[in-house]
């Protein structure tokens, strides 16, 4: 009826401009609910690391402030999300929900909620806000997901050019119904608090996002054909905006647009190339829902993974296996919540091939410490190393840390910055042999291949 009040059900999308749900609800008039809940007990939701939970208080809070200044409010609940949102309904006779897409496992619960409020009478619309492509909307001649990036990031580049980002509401109609406190959530750690790094580091919300942004088209993005030097800021570090939705992709990308310089403009499509990695690894999910739990080829089922100690797994978790350039990569993960992009494929194969731990207890852990911790990127580019995903190294491609460093480390000011002890009595020795680790990696990939080739001659 009109008047009523629509809910406006926040997940991966905590901006105000550029959100489609919430200017849909905006433009539909009467009161507007804007609802986040945390849900970590509905199918299909993964509950959040500790790094991104730290992340989620602070963007929750700046949003909050930014909703109050509109004459709108954020409400906070706990709990499954269909249950939470049918409570919310009956409290305040809302006649509509609206939300932006998700395309994980947790897209089943949308389905369901979806037909089960429209069978009720209740308006439920759902919208295009976090990808530029839905993963449905880009297939292959014969009809199928792409699982290589090439052709399908040229198939995306094919389709018309993604819809300009919409203007954020001059005035929000807010309705605050009673919700939880944000502090309540014991979101941020207590003891220890190894939060310092992380508040030294980022400006969590949208306002830091766009700053962000700004920051990397207007002088960044000039040095990005240096990507690969981890001792140089030059990438763009947007990537937790990205992952908490404070910022769209279609932002991102119209900003580059226009209003670059020369030096700038040759190396954005590089980077608007890697924006499409992230489109690719949403279209991976979205077909592979358990993609953080599966092998996507089913063939490394068989892989003889190793079973380390404890302590050997703790060596590789907090920077001590002595190789330089994978212990400054992973205490810069410790220190930052976020680690560059290049240590990270270096940090996988060293966990993934030489030491032959399987890759999920690997994205476990940059799950759990990872700021931008994102349910399709963390899982594809995990598989994408081992070997097991998508568009994925090839099984003989084991990055040597030593050869890494010194191609893109050559100065040693990276190492030298989180591991200044590096070349000192101080400093462990390596925890495996590179040459050897590799030969033992490439022989259990070729038993596997080897094992594969012949359950498909039995199979013909």
């Amino acid at each position: 009826m009109p008047g009523s009040p629509t809910i406006v059900w926040l997940r991966d999308d905590l901006r105000i401009a550029d959100n489609p749900a919430l200017s849909a609800a905006v433009e539909r008039g009467g009161p507007v609910i804007v609802l986040y809940l945390l849900d970590e007990s509905s199918p299909g939701v993964r509950p959040l690391g500790a790094a991104s939970r730290w992340w989620l208080h602070h963007s929750l809070a700046r949003l909050g402030e930014e909703l109050s200044e509109l004459g709108g409010a954020l409400t906070l609940r706990r709990g499954e999300a269909a249950a939470s949102i049918r409570a919310l309904i009956d409290e305040t006779g809302a006649d509509a929900v609206h939300w932006n897409r998700r395309y994980g496992a947790a897209r089943e619960t949308d389905a369901a909620l979806k037909s089960s409020l429209t069978d009720d009478g209740i308006e439920a619309k759902s919208f295009q806000a976090s990808l530029l492509f839905e993963p449905w909307s880009i297939t292959t001649g014969s009809g199928g997901p792409y699982g290589v990036f090439t052709p399908y990031w040229k198939a995306c580049l094919s389709r018309p050019e993604p819809r300009e980002p919409l203007p954020a509401p001059t005035r929000i109609d807010g309705l605050a119904p009673g919700g939880d406190a944000l502090d309540d959530w014991t979101l941020l750690p207590t003891r220890p608090d190894w939060a310092g790094g992380l508040r030294e580091t980022w400006t969590p919300g949208s306002a830091g996002a766009h700053d962000r942004l700004e920051q990397f088209a207007e002088t960044v993005l000039a040095d990005y054909h240096r990507r690969d030097e981890p001792a140089l800021h030059a990438t763009s570090m947007l990537s937790p905006h990205l992952r908490f939705g404070e910022i769209s992709p279609f932002e991102v990308w119209h900003r580059l647009r226009h209003g670059l310089d020369a030096a700038a403009l040759r190396n954005r499509e590089k980077f608007l190339s890697e924006i499409g990695w992230r489109e690719f690894s949403y279209h991976i999910l979205f077909h592979h829902p358990d993609l953080a739990t599966r092998n996507y080829r089913a063939d490394f089922d068989h892989f003889p993974w190793t079973s380390p100690a404890e302590d050997e797994l703790d060596r590789w978790r907090h920077g001590r296996t002595g190789i330089p350039i994978v212990d400054a990569g992973m205490r810069q993960l410790w220190h930052s919540g976020w680690m560059h992009n290049r240590v990270r494929m270096i940090t996988a194969s060293f966990l993934a091939k030489n030491l032959q731990v399987d890759w999920r207890i690997g994205e476990q852990w940059f799950w759990d410490t990872l700021v931008d911790a994102d349910e399709a990127s963390n899982a594809a580019s995990w598989q994408w190393v081992a070997g097991s995903g998508a568009d994925a190294a090839p099984y003989f491609r084991v990055f040597n840390p030593e050869l890494q460093a010194a191609k893109f480390d050559p100065r040693g000011e990276y190492v030298h910055r989180w591991v200044p002890e590096a070349g000192t009595d101080a400093y462990p020795e390596p925890m495996v042999d590179l040459k050897a680790s590799r030969q033992a990696a490439l022989d259990a990939y070729e038993a596997v291949k080897a094992a594969k080739q012949a359950r498909d001659a039995a199979e013909r």
